[in-house]
């Protein structure tokens, strides 16, 4: 015979609430052994999944970008960057240029951090929630000639 908590998880797990499946029986314990509510009891439980489905949406957005590897804005040794490229990272990691819907081109000698900066601001974008796609002007002509 199936006990309750057995039919929770399969429950959580048809309606999709990982979270939920993952943690209640954890905090169930808790609760228990404290003098709480089962109002605080179910926030705290959708706390949780609401958090477990955030961390997992963002890492999904950057899966799907298909950055090559991951590189984060704050591993850049800022002292190496050309002049003009310290001065416009600070105006580019705010993300603005997202939000009001500018494109921003990378154009520079090799070696001077142009795809650090692309994968770092394209990584702060997806924990920022906003859809990346990441490419190279070599993958961009090969999909374009794919296309005709």
């Amino acid at each position: 015979m199936e006990s309750i908590n057995d039919n929770i998880k399969t429950l959580t797990k048809e309606i999709g609430l990982p979270g939920i499946r993952r943690n209640f029986e954890i905090l169930l314990d808790e609760f228990k052994e404290k003098d709480k509510s089962y109002d605080q009891f179910l926030y705290k439980l959708l706390e949780i999944e609401f958090a477990s489905r955030t961390k997992n949406r963002k890492a999904s957005r950057i899966r799907q970008a298909m950055f090559p590897y991951k590189k984060y804005l704050d591993e850049l040794k800022l002292e190496e960057l050309p002049g003009d490229a310290k001065t416009k990272l600070p105006e580019l990691e705010n993300l603005d240029f997202i939000k009001h819907g500018r494109n921003i081109i990378l154009a520079g000698n090799p070696g001077t951090g142009k795809t650090h900066i692309a994968i770092g601001l394209g990584i702060k974008a997806c924990l920022n929630d906003f859809k990346v796609h990441f490419t190279t002007v070599p993958r961009l002509n090969s999909d374009k000639r794919k296309s005709l």
